[in-house]
């Protein structure tokens, strides 16, 4: 009976590193639930909570909201970067929180503002996002986006063009 705990422990630790190194060769930090079933060929979503629920216990995994997990530790997580992971979709960081970081507005923003497809706020990581929507028409146009370490963000004239006080919408 002993041989087989021990033999059943070293395939488990064989298949927790095995699933670690796919996780490392996506360069990824934020994972979703859904990517994370896909990556390891999980269906059964009871063995991939009871799986989730046990890396994050003994720290390989962090869990950060609602079905997002990261590798690293959550101090270490650049917060627009968890806004955008946390959205789900396509997104880039704009508005208020852009201005402010441009010098544009003097207050700082209660909420880091993010638009997307969908209108919502949350809160992630004791951390206030307003996710903003916008036509998907003018949503996807590239031009004034910079992405840089993963992080999209708006250049400062197009976060002032969308702002809804000059009437361009959200």
């Amino acid at each position: 009976h002993m041989s087989t705990v021990r033999k059943q422990s070293k395939t488990g630790r064989a298949m927790t590193s095995r699933r670690f190194a796919e996780l490392a060769a996506l360069g990824e930090q934020v994972f979703h639930v859904s990517d994370l079933a896909s990556l390891w060929h999980i269906t059964d979503s009871n063995t991939l909570h009871t799986t989730l629920k046990r890396y994050a216990s003994q720290g390989l995994l962090y869990r950060l909201w609602r079905g997002m997990y990261s590798i690293q530790p959550p101090d270490r997580l650049d917060p627009l970067f968890v806004g955008l992971k946390a959205v789900h979709r396509y997104a880039y960081i704009s508005l208020e929180t852009v201005l402010f970081r441009e010098g544009i507005v003097n207050q700082r923003p209660q909420a880091i503002t993010v638009v997307s497809g969908i209108s919502r706020r949350f809160l992630v990581l004791g951390r206030r996002y307003s996710c903003r929507k916008l036509a998907d028409q003018y949503l996807y146009r590239d031009i004034g986006i910079v992405e840089q370490g993963g992080i999209r963000q708006a250049s400062a004239e197009r976060a002032v063009a969308r702002m809804p006080a000059a009437g361009a919408g959200s």
